[in-house]
């Protein structure tokens, strides 16, 4: 009797254990995942800055949004954010918005770096790395120029200067 229960009991694992696996492999292969492009609408997204305050990207509709993917780590990173923060003090009044997002720092470690670059944009931290696997993130610097339809117009990876950065910044105004 007892080694019936535990034949049936192994039975329902090896199973259950068949079908994670089974939906695994389906998932991975056979679905297939909308990779955010040029020209595609922008995956919308509510994360919280430092300050506890909630941006959803939505809500900035009928703006250009300049979406920044960074780490405090990642050296080009370093060096770009001051050069976006200047602009954003410039293209703010024109109707351009940038989101810093972390890509699942500490907040303290994110203070720490938004305090030494005297950061006044809205910085938000991804700490599941959500928003980041919905816009197919796999480097950092990552930055999405996003149109006041919330259409992607531009998708730029690596290091920007100062001028390239006021040169996408003004091509977002509305």
């Amino acid at each position: 009797m007892k080694k019936q229960q535990r034949l049936v009991m192994r039975t329902v694992i090896l199973l259950l254990l068949l079908a994670a696996v089974g939906y695994t492999i389906y998932s991975n292969f056979f679905t297939e995942k909308a990779r955010v492009k040029v020209g595609s609408t922008a995956p919308d997204f509510v994360l919280t800055d430092l300050s506890g305050k909630q941006h959803r990207l939505s809500d900035y509709r009928g703006k250009g949004v300049f979406l920044n993917f960074w780490g405090t780590w990642c050296k080009p990173c370093e060096k770009e954010m001051p050069y976006i923060n200047r602009q954003y003090s410039t293209y703010k009044k024109q109707g351009v918005e940038v989101l810093a997002v972390n890509v699942g720092e500490t907040k303290l470690s994110v203070q720490k770096f938004v305090d030494r670059f005297g950061l006044t944009f809205p910085v938000m931290i991804d700490r599941e790395d959500q928003v980041m696997n919905a816009y197919d993130v796999d480097r950092l610097p990552a930055t999405f120029l996003i149109d006041k339809n919330g259409k992607v117009k531009k998708i730029i990876t690596g290091t920007m200067t100062e001028e390239m950065v006021k040169q996408y910044m003004e091509s977002i105004k509305p």
